[in-house]
């Protein structure tokens, strides 16, 4: 395993060099040299350095309009991989992308249901899915370099909050006896917000919060290009703000959360649903079908729940102040609920940036594979993490 300690010893042109091939993919010679503003010696300093190492190389040449021709660089094979992997309700899912970010592999395995769900048998089918992931990316790349898997629960890094609880990471610890890289265990809404920030709606902006919305509701911040994540690791759980509030109820422990989760929409719904208009919807999606497809009963009750979510994204946008807003999850992300949610939020508090998320499902395992490749890359570049994101514990 390659730590700070045994990384390559790289110039710092060295460093800058592999860093923007990174962030941008393949660019010319001149590219490099404008963009990080090198002499042509130090230029080819550092692609020497880097070239010997392995981890850039010659990738073809480009002719410019003025007809001359200019070498294209690109990661070289011993810079690697990495692997992100989302721990679904439904469906487990890793991804295999290039430190540049190249797709590679990309996999899929269903989460048996009932008692077969053990935790022994979704580490086991983790650890199948990291292993397909592994062999379809087969000869284009042989170095792995870290994997950051995505889990639906706090990811605790206070050593007494550790002794609390049993960590998420014992469940997928299996993966770190298989293979001699990081493994590295994130919450996935806070994975989901950094696939924004990087690939997504929140792409290019220092600040924003991601809000999920589906079975549970969550909470990603991106605070100056970071992930927060609280004392505890636990910062953006929402479902504990007290719910109600009022003068005659007692707030419930993680009452917001069984309110504004789509089991606790569909149960309201079941109850005052009307004889006469049929069967009520028995799932949020077969709701949404339904005012999709004009049911004027369906449309109000979709409206009344992005009211919901609107009074929570204003307790949002007045705590964190976070200029946009993207709303995710399997309910949140419906542009059904979108006009209602803007009009409660600018109702209740200031103009804010109000979003759909354009990644999806995907988003949670595009950022588990961005959490994978920044420290990676971290690693290879001598440095405990890369600069961009705030990591938890490595496991």
């Amino acid at each position: 395993m390659m730590t700070p300690a045994n990384a390559p010893s790289l110039t710092e042109s060295s460093r800058s060099v592999l860093r923007l091939l990174a962030l941008r993919g393949e660019v010319t010679r001149r590219q490099l040299g404008d963009t990080l503003n090198l002499s042509k010696p130090t230029m080819s300093a550092a692609i020497a350095e880097l070239g010997a190492l392995g981890l850039v190389q010659s990738t073809g040449s480009h002719k410019g309009a003025m007809g001359r021709t200019a070498v294209v660089y690109g990661l070289g094979p011993q810079a690697g991989y990495a692997i992100g992997v989302d721990v679904g309700a439904a469906q487990i899912r890793a991804v295999a992308h290039a430190l540049d970010g190249q797709q590679l592999a990309s996999v899929e395995s269903k989460v048996p249901r009932g008692q077969n769900a053990s935790t022994e048998t979704i580490s086991a089918t983790v650890l199948d899915v990291v292993r397909s992931a592994i062999s379809a990316v087969g000869q284009r790349q042989s170095v792995l370099r870290s994997i950051a898997v995505a889990v639906p629960r706090v990811v605790a890094t206070s050593p007494l909050h550790l002794n609390k609880r049993r960590p998420p990471e014992a469940v997928l610890a299996g993966l770190r006896s298989h293979f001699d890289v990081p493994v590295i265990i994130e919450n996935n809404v806070n994975c989901a917000a950094l696939g924004e920030w990087r690939h997504g709606a929140g792409r290019n902006r220092a600040t924003f919060a991601f809000v999920q919305v589906g079975v549970r509701i969550g909470l990603g911040i991106v605070i100056n290009g970071q992930l927060f994540r609280g004392v505890n690791g636990a910062s953006g759980e929402v479902g504990r703000l007290p719910f109600p509030w009022s003068t005659s109820e007692v707030p419930e422990r993680e009452g917001l959360e069984h309110y504004l989760g789509s089991d606790a929409l569909i149960e309201r719904c079941a109850v005052a649903w009307p004889l006469s208009e049929g069967p009520a919807p028995l799932s949020a999606r077969e709701l949404f079908e339904m005012a999709e497809d004009g049911s004027e009963l369906a449309r109000s009750w979709v409206f009344r729940h992005a009211a919901d979510v609107g009074r929570l994204l204003s307790g949002v946008v007045g705590v964190l102040d976070p200029g946009l807003v993207v709303l995710g999850g399997g309910v949140g992300q419906n542009p059904l609920l979108l006009g209602e949610v803007r009009k409660v939020t600018r109702d209740l508090t200031w103009a804010t940036e109000i979003e759909v998320s354009r990644l999806g499902n995907a988003g949670t395992v595009l950022g588990a594979v961005q959490l994978a490749i920044d420290y990676g890359l971290g690693l290879i570049l001598g440095e405990a993490i890369h600069p961009s994101v705030a990591l938890p514990p490595l496991i």
